[in-house]
């Protein structure tokens, strides 16, 4: 898988104990618009997806991750790959945190079922909510996150899910708003 592009703090300890989660996130797009996991409570937008478990290929975390935070089916026969990002910095629990974050196209069942959030999730006010590019971009990098708003892993990840939408926009892969028309 391609790699898109490398996000690394340098604000890590470089021979500290190293933490290691890879993620899988899905990129849903219909009718010009994508399907972005909103948080209610800080203002935020972000890929469905998320850790995999021990055992799980790609596929399998993406289909869970997706269903979990958004209630879509994934169909398996539609994923592909589109590229990953690398991310390095000062860890929570340990001196250097590394994330590999593998994002896929995909398509998804119509119908959307019930969210299956765990405690977090639901603290977040998760909602599935499909937006343009530009309008989930604006949001993250020019609204107030609430009490996220300075923490340091929180902005890494908006970092990542802007630079992600710009990508998709430049290559073609979704338009602008003006191009796509509207906001939510």
């Amino acid at each position: 898988m391609r790699l898109l592009f490398e996000i690394d703090t340098k604000d890590y300890a470089e021979n500290g104990t190293v933490g290691m989660r890879p993620s899988v996130r899905g990129i849903i797009i219909k009718n010009g618009r994508i399907a972005m996991i909103y948080s209610r409570k800080n203002d935020y937008y972000e890929f469905p997806g998320g850790g995999m478990e021990p055992g799980e290929n790609h596929s399998d975390t993406l289909i869970r991750e997706v269903r979990e935070e958004s209630g879509l089916r994934v169909i398996r026969d539609s994923i592909r790959e589109y590229g990953y990002v690398h991310r390095v910095q000062k860890g929570k629990y340990e001196d250097i945190f590394i994330q590999d974050n593998y994002y896929y196209l995909c398509d998804t069942e119509d119908q959307a079922g019930e969210q299956q959030l765990d405690d977090w999730e639901d603290e977040e006010q998760f909602v599935l909510i499909y937006v343009t590019p530009d309008h989930a971009v604006e949001v993250n990098r020019n609204h107030h996150h609430g009490e996220k708003q300075d923490n340091r892993h929180f902005q890494v990840m908006l970092d990542r899910e802007i630079r992600v939408l710009e990508q998709l926009i430049r290559e073609g892969m979704i338009g602008a708003e003006d191009i796509c028309g509207g906001g939510r």
